[in-house]
């Protein structure tokens, strides 16, 4: 099966990550194996930790790394539990942690798990096709209230309201089963004039609900708090984003490990006992070049932030 998926400021990553032939290195969303060919290519002694939860992943990237597959260890998993799968390798510290956040081309490009609003096909978007909670559920179990939520959370949809009261009125009939009928609700949901500009009507609306099937925001919080504990010093965390509310979450996220302090500003001194853990090296993200925008357009709303452990 071929796995098409172009790989997002490939560059920029490889740059920040200050790679040394001899490190230890952890690709936490391998995908097609773009960014870990190039880390592979780096390494002479050094070692790869390639971590995907797509099992279509695992054998699209076995293929594009075979050159170095002596180099790498395979892994499928979510990156979120990157403690304990670096323990159970019997790794301590690495040298580099990368992660490319979202869905991959080739995940949007195949009809059938349900992610593209473009495309018919059964209400699915897992990342991980062994779970057992998909689209689906989300949209035919949760209450309206749990709906609008996500939809205006995760997707800052400004029509969530309407649009949660439209999917409940729906399944009242038969429940919602294909990406193809969910469009179709969310456009009668928002108004006709509102639907002349801007993104696809149910961009937004498809964005929350893969990110509440695969717990996104959930896990990105946890793992750049657990990916700078394993990190060796000067070692550093690459993290792409694809939208405002992932990037603010790196943001602020990298901002704890830089000052951790909970002190009130009029104590002279810090009290509290939480140290740096990492100084940020992009203090505004990395945004791809003008030729990536023209080549791959699904990186124009990429954005590229780095940690460095002290």
């Amino acid at each position: 099966m071929e796995f098409h998926h172009v790989s997002v400021l490939l560059k920029e990553c490889i740059e920040n990550l200050n790679i040394k032939q001899n490190g230890i290195y952890v690709d936490g969303t391998m995908g097609g194996g773009g960014h870990s060919l190039e880390i592979c290519k780096q390494l002479t002694t050094g070692r790869l930790i390639a971590i995907d939860q797509d099992l279509h992943a695992h054998e699209a990237a076995k293929e594009v790394l075979k050159e170095h597959l002596e180099k790498v260890t395979f892994v499928h998993d979510n990156f979120v539990n990157i403690k304990s799968i670096l323990h159970h390798l019997g790794i301590e510290k690495v040298d580099g942690v990368l992660l490319d956040i979202g869905v991959s081309s080739h995940q949007l490009d195949e009809s059938e798990r349900g992610f593209s609003y473009q495309k018919d096909a059964p209400l699915d978007m897992r990342m991980d096709d062994t779970s057992t909670f998909s689209a689906y559920d989300v949209v035919n179990t949760y209450s309206e209230e749990q709906l609008y939520h996500i939809i205006w959370e995760y997707g800052e949809e400004r029509w969530a309201k309407r649009i949660a009261k439209f999917i409940i009125e729906q399944r009242k009939q038969k429940p919602i089963q294909t990406t193809a009928e969910l469009v179709e609700c969310i456009k009668k949901a928002i108004p006709k004039g509102a639907r002349k500009e801007g993104p696809h009507p149910a961009k937004r609306t498809f964005q929350a609900i893969r990110i509440e099937v695969n717990k996104e925001l959930e896990v990105l919080q946890k793992v750049i708090t657990d990916a700078t504990e394993v990190l060796d010093t000067k070692g550093r965390l690459c993290i792409i984003t694809f939208h405002s509310l992932e990037d603010r979450i790196v943001k602020n996220a990298f901002r704890l490990q830089q000052d951790p302090c909970t002190c009130p500003k009029e104590f002279p001194v810090c009290v509290c006992g939480k140290k740096q853990m990492a100084n940020i090296i992009t203090r505004k993200p990395i945004l791809p070049s003008e030729e990536e925008l023209e080549q791959n357009h699904r990186s124009r709303s990429a954005k590229l932030r780095v940690l460095e452990r002290i």
